[in-house]
């Protein structure tokens, strides 16, 4: 595999994951080796969401093991898992910003409130400005939430999850709701963020279509546009499908494609369409 030698950012180990007798997550197996991308799909309530706040710490395990950046997070103290989800970042569905708060004030939120991330008073300020201009809402600082479209409250959030320079970016749907154009801008951001400081990517979504530009388009920063890259070639992406919870296809996109297996095969026809 092109991703030997590298790190694992994460790995889940048998884990499982219960709510009231029902089974969210179903000895799961995983490992996301740094620069790594991985898109997650699903149907409804396959557990994609569960996986991703079981990998951030949000969700403990009632079985199994998650490790990050090389360290068992079960055995971590509070303090020391803190400094690790410091490291990592998460756009919740929907954007997730409060709706009280100005725009400034969502993205400087992971600097002035997580103890662990390390930015001195005034370079808040220059940073949340940086974040905003990565994607293109550099003007609406005093703004509010309610005051912006669905889709730029989408690039808030990335903003948010990017501010703190995370190493690890865990996305949630990101493209839920959103017209195809307004979609694909999240997509370009995310490539973005992607190719410019070779984060580790966990993305989870319904669109086929997001998990293919993740595979074939790389962003450009001389030009500033996405560019097709032939057969994915340097783009580490892995897809990843999960049923009622289950992890049943893990490969590249071409093995997904040419899945045979009758779950597998029925959802990637379901999601072209």
């Amino acid at each position: 595999m092109s991703s030997q030698g590298q790190r694992v950012a994460l790995r889940l180990e048998g884990v499982t994951v219960e709510f009231d007798d029902t089974v969210a997550l179903e000895n799961v197996n995983l490992e996301v080796r740094q620069g790594e991308t991985c898109v997650i799909q699903g149907a409804a309530g396959s557990g994609k969401t569960v996986l991703l706040k079981t990998a951030l710490g949000l969700i403990r395990p009632d079985a199994g093991r998650v490790e990050l950046f090389g360290l068992d997070a079960g055995k971590l103290r509070r303090r020391e898992l803190e400094e690790l989800r410091a490291r990592m970042g998460i756009l919740f569905q929907e954007g997730g910003l409060f709706d009280s708060m100005t725009i400034e004030e969502n993205v400087a939120y992971p600097l002035l409130n997580q103890k662990s991330v390390k930015c001195a008073p005034e370079e808040v300020l220059p940073r949340v400005k940086e974040a905003l201009e990565f994607v293109e809402l550099g003007h609406t600082l005093e703004k509010v939430p309610s005051e912006l479209s669905g889709g730029m409250r989408r690039r808030v959030g990335i903003a948010r999850a990017i501010v703190t320079q995370p190493e690890l970016l865990l996305y949630d749907s990101p493209t839920a709701g959103l017209d195809p154009i307004t979609a694909n801008t999240i997509m370009a951001l995310i490539a973005k963020e992607r190719e410019i400081r070779q984060t580790t990517t966990l993305l989870a979504t319904h669109r086929y279509q997001d998990g293919y530009l993740l595979a074939n388009y790389r962003y450009n920063g001389a030009t500033g546009q996405l560019e097709a890259v032939s057969n994915g070639t340097g783009l580490r992406t892995r897809f990843l499908i999960l049923d009622r919870g289950r992890l049943v296809f893990e490969g590249s996109q071409r093995e997904l494609e040419e899945s045979r297996d009758e779950y597998v095969s029925k959802f990637t026809k379901a999601l072209k369409q």
